[in-house]
């Protein structure tokens, strides 16, 4: 017996749930994007603008809403695309039928973020559809298109990163040196991008170093700047205590140029890594005019070493942190407030670990008045020995903190480093183009790292005693300078020579203070 089937036909959208017999204009948006800031892009931005715009407009059947857009951002990462991270919400929302962009690639070049937005869209009813490869994603065959047009994107981003980062490693091997400029302070852009110097903002920089070589702690000078309303680098008024440490280790202030300091982990999420031996970095020697002697900068360093962070922290927060010790613990001193909330409020120096474990220390507590007191009574018995300390310090500058056998060391382990990186550099590349016997390829390139890793480890412990020989002199002649300078009688408190002549106070007992100046003298009061 026959059956009789009767088609009954779909009334309504399986996508957008509207009836298919409607004469409801769809809610239409444009994308339009661009990678970079560059004129010729500038140009093909606004002609996506102007083209979309005039097309979804002249369209009776459809309804126009917006047009959003990116401009100089990439399409690699989902994160910083203000224009598309907005469409994409309207679309939730519901107030978008359609989204019409140029391409896949100027939707998105990251296959994953490609996908997911697609169907997010399409399971809340707004379809796309990409002009130039003619997909409509409520199409049965556009996601497997979009698929394939996605990867093709993002292999294209791939490529396009790769020979970006071979043009800036290529330079950075020629020692081409290339600073952020309007950020970076001391030096403009000279002819042919060469660094010259910014006389009005090295005198900023040289005044950072001054303070710091005169005790003062990063975060101190930190807060002298802003006081004084000098503009950080990037034109703000208030300095941090991270910009103050960034310029005082910047090795760009003595001439030099440390090239491949970060590099990008990954070409989609453009995450940066600090290099620490993943990839080449290059240093290049005398590139630009010094706003900071070398020697000068390398007795910085070695004073940035001496701060550590933990029990015996080297901390300058105020004149005395980082300056009294414990006689017991050896741990340093720290200012304590008592009464803070009425009249009788003053500021103590004790231990900061008078009362941790079991035993106190029995060291006592001083106000500031009484320690200045004390350092007064110290630097006139100190200052009674200076004609003794300046003839010392003549008679062995040339020789005490000589540095010329160290670095002629330096030299030749920089040399040897080289030539030991190149034949690696070597037996790799002929072990990737010719067929060898591994085990003999592992065994001598085991061989060259070892000898590699050993020079590097020697030039470390040359580089670590030329800095701290320089720094040493430095020290003693700032020191032989401020000795100088001081009256035949102290008869108040001078923060100047704190900083210049006293290492450090060692507190045993309230009539037992003991002064280590500089130069290793001892004096107790």
């Amino acid at each position: 017996m026959a059956k009789n089937v009767t088609t009954i036909p779909a009334t309504r959208n399986r996508f957008t749930a509207a009836p298919i017999s409607g004469q409801k204009k769809r809610r239409v948006a444009g994308y339009a994007r661009v990678s970079t800031d560059m004129e010729d892009q500038q140009t093909s931005y606004a002609a996506q603008c102007d083209y979309y715009t005039r097309y979804i407009q002249s369209r009776e059947d459809w309804e126009f809403v917006k047009l959003y857009s990116d401009e100089g951002i990439s399409a690699t990462s989902m994160r910083h695309r203000g224009g598309f991270n907005q469409m994409v919400e309207d679309a939730l929302a519901g107030h978008i039928d359609l989204i019409i962009t140029k391409s896949v690639s100027r939707f998105a070049r990251n296959t994953v973020d490609s996908l997911s937005t697609i169907r997010k869209l399409k399971e809340n009813g707004c379809e796309c559809y990409f002009e130039k490869e003619n997909i409509w994603t409520f199409d049965s065959k556009g996601e497997l298109l979009i698929t394939i047009m996605s990867s093709l994107a993002q292999e294209e981003s791939r490529s396009i990163s790769e020979n970006c980062t071979w043009g800036i490693r290529k330079r950075f091997a020629d020692g081409k040196v290339s600073v952020p400029f309007s950020r970076f302070l001391g030096y403009d852009r000279g002819e042919n991008g060469n660094l010259v110097i910014n006389e009005e903002q090295a005198k900023t920089v040289r005044k950072i170093y001054g303070l710091f070589l005169r005790g003062h702690s990063p975060y101190k000078i930190a807060k002298i700047l802003t006081e004084e309303g000098i503009p950080t680098p990037g034109g703000k008024k208030v300095w941090g205590k991270a910009v103050v440490e960034s310029i005082l280790t910047n090795e760009k202030y003595k001439g030099d140029a440390l090239l491949q300091k970060v590099y990008t982990v990954d070409f989609l999420s453009k995450k940066k890594k600090v290099n620490e031996g993943e990839v080449p970095r290059y240093y290049v020697e005398g590139n630009h005019p010094a706003i900071i002697e070398p020697d000068l900068f390398d007795s910085v360093q070695a004073l940035m070493k001496a701060r550590r962070p933990g029990k015996n922290r080297n901390s300058c927060v105020s004149v005395f942190s980082g300056k009294i010790k414990c006689g017991d613990c050896g741990s340093w001193y720290g200012s304590k407030v008592w009464h803070s909330n009425d009249k009788y409020r003053k500021v103590v120096w004790r231990c900061n670990h008078k009362y941790d474990g079991g035993e106190k220390c029995a060291t006592p507590h001083f106000d500031e008045e009484t320690i200045k007191t004390l350092f007064v009574r110290a630097l006139n018995i100190f200052c009674g020995e200076r004609d003794e300390i300046t003839a010392v310090f003549e008679e062995v500058k040339e020789t005490a903190f000589r540095t010329n056998g160290l670095e002629e060391e330096r030299d030749r382990l920089r040399e040897e480093m080289n030539v030991v990186g190149e034949l690696i550099q070597q037996r790799t590349a002929e072990n990737a183009g010719v067929s060898r016997n591994q085990a003999d390829y592992e065994e001598r390139r085991d061989t060259l790292w070892e000898r590699f890793d050993k020079a590097k480890a020697r030039m470390g412990e040359v580089e670590d005693r030329i800095v701290a020989n320089q720094a040493q002199g430095e020290m003693a002649r700032k020191l032989v300078d401020t000795l100088k300078g001081m009256p035949d009688v102290v008869d108040s408190f001078d923060e100047g020579a704190w900083y210049a002549l006293v290492d450090y106070v060692t507190v045993y007992g309230r009539d037992d203070v003991r002064f280590t100046f500089k130069n290793g003298v001892e004096i107790k009061v």
